[in-house]
């Protein structure tokens, strides 16, 4: 909750609330065409969560590294954005936060103008976007915000939240499988954001919003 006793609820945004892999697995592909190198697209695209630099660092030289990161962020809006859409129910999710007179924050680690591109082009009601943050530098973003739930699809995601204090919501709409999650420490996990709207409500009515850990 926020110091005023408000809820406030934080939100990942690559395959939390938006599905990235169309739009990253073409920006992939033109970046290894200007590059001249075959990267595994399908690899790389199969569990979107890690920073750029981690996750092209295994395939090129290190002195290659930055530059493919700054030009994979400027081929970005041009390759990724009008092809990637809001995740099932992930409207209904920022709209059950809403009805609760909630605030809605997205923490994400990607390149901030351009999760504002996305953020702005599926219509998300947000009310603060906070890119560039990752894993457990999450916590420190979800703590100022005073969010007391933080929504992501990442191990590293539950990293964050556990970090900040905050009950930590995962959906199996990423890389990650169910155990992984629970193994992170992760107190809830959905099979998408379309069963949140109804597990925020009974969290927020005390009837627990829990599901048992497998």
């Amino acid at each position: 909750m926020t110091a005023d006793g408000h809820l406030c609820v934080g939100f990942d945004l690559d395959m939390t609330l938006i599905d990235t892999v169309p739009g990253f697995r073409q920006v992939l592909l033109a970046l290894g065409g200007e590059l001249g190198v075959e990267l595994p697209v399908e690899e790389l695209t199969a569990n979107l969560g890690p920073p750029l630099d981690l996750i092209l660092g295994p395939h090129l030289a290190e002195d290659a590294i930055q530059p493919a990161v700054d030009r994979f962020r400027a081929l970005y809006p041009d390759h990724a954005i009008e092809s990637v859409v809001a995740m099932a129910g992930a409207h209904d999710a920022i709209a059950a936060v809403r009805r609760h007179g909630g605030r809605v924050v997205v923490v994400t680690g990607k390149f901030t103008p351009n999760a504002r591109l996305h953020v702005d082009h599926v219509g998300f009601d947000v009310d603060h976007l906070e890119g560039q943050v990752w894993g457990v530098g999450k916590a420190d973003v979800l703590r100022r915000e005073g969010a007391s739930i933080y929504v992501g699809d990442h191990f590293h995601d539950v990293e964050g939240a556990l970090a900040a204090g905050a009950l930590s919501v995962s959906v199996l709409t990423g890389g990650c499988t169910r155990q992984e999650l629970y193994d992170a420490g992760t107190h809830v996990v959905l099979d998408d954001l379309g069963q949140f709207p109804a597990w925020l409500d009974d969290y927020l009515d005390g009837s627990g919003g829990r599901t048992p850990q497998l």
